[in-house]
């Protein structure tokens, strides 16, 4: 049997598969011409997010029985074409979870310092000390898009700072969030008018896609600071680098975009001296890379060895 192990995954995931007597084959991120001749000869395939596992590359797979992501989102797998194939596909949801809480806490404080801007100016040799007033988080609301286990953090580390909590989503117990000290909204739109800040993790989906757009991005209050490490697309580009060049929105800190790696052709390339924009470091830890690698090399051996994975997105 053979896995092959793609998109810079840790080297901790070859090591248990071939562990486990199973041949492990690392290589780069390949194209989907090359992925549709590769995936013909194994038996299971770890990925990042950067392959594409498509219906066209599935239906070129003749003995693939797991596809793991090494990570939480599954946007880039077309899990009902691998659900029909009698394909697994697992995710690490827990791995992740210290490292993209901390990495958003971290774009919210540049943000409000604007410390990259500041950084900029005084590489270029100036001390322009006046022009970069940012603001403090202590006392400020803070509207957390997604209460799973990321957004959960986020929100425990912003009270540690001193933010008020605002909460949307609807599958978490409103009982549970308010014992926490939080308050829960029943929509976006109620929450929208409230913060100060917002931040959002929820999984990319047809119900998530475009959940601030132009038609209720203004209802936000004037000033306000938006935040992204989940998903591009569910903050609509076009309507936040409007909202930024009128000055509607203060400032916005965005990681993760609709067409990666392709930032030239974003709309929200060079849209505002109040963005910060990075590329997509939310699980970039030391860290986080070994917890989800050895996370979904375990569950790929054990089905590879007939048995059931831990961490199932689809049902076979």
């Amino acid at each position: 049997m053979k896995v092959l192990i793609v998109d810079n995954v840790s080297d901790v995931a070859a090591q248990i598969v071939n562990a486990a007597g199973i041949e492990a084959v690392v290589m780069k991120t390949p194209s989907s011409d090359e992925l549709c001749e590769l995936i013909k000869d194994f038996d299971g395939i770890i990925v990042r997010n950067s392959t594409k596992m498509t219906k066209e590359v599935l239906d070129c797979a003749k003995n693939l029985k797991i596809i793991a992501r090494a990570g939480v989102g599954v946007d880039n797998i077309d899990v009902v074409s691998a659900t029909e194939k009698g394909v697994w596909v697992v995710n690490s949801p827990n791995g992740n979870t210290e490292a993209t809480a901390e990495h958003t806490i971290g774009m919210l404080l540049a943000l409000a310092r604007k410390i990259p801007q500041a950084y900029e100016s005084v590489n270029a040799g100036k001390f322009e000390r006046s022009k970069f007033l940012g603001c403090e988080l202590c006392g400020k609301t803070l509207a957390v898009i997604g209460f799973g286990k990321i957004g959960s953090r986020v929100a425990e580390i912003a009270k540690v700072l001193g933010m008020e909590i605002l909460v949307y989503d609807p599958f978490a117990d409103k009982a549970k969030v308010e014992a926490l000290g939080y308050k829960k909204y029943d929509t976006v739109e109620e929450l929208l008018p409230l913060c100060d800040c917002l931040t959002v993790h929820v999984p990319k989906n047809k119900d998530t896609v475009d959940l601030i757009k132009e038609d209720n991005i203004y209802n936000m209050k004037k000033g306000a600071l938006i935040v992204n490490c989940a998903r591009g697309g569910i903050i609509n580009e076009c309507a936040l680098a409007k909202a930024l060049a009128d000055g509607y929105i203060a400032g916005a800190a965005i990681d993760v975009f609709v067409d990666e790696p392709n930032i030239t052709e974003c709309p929200l390339y060079k849209a505002s001296e109040n963005l910060i924009m990075v590329p997509h470091l939310g699980a970039s830890t030391i860290e986080a890379q070994v917890k989800v690698a050895k996370d979904v090399a375990e569950q790929a051996v054990e089905v590879l060895q007939g048995g059931k994975p831990k961490t199932p997105v689809n049902k076979i």
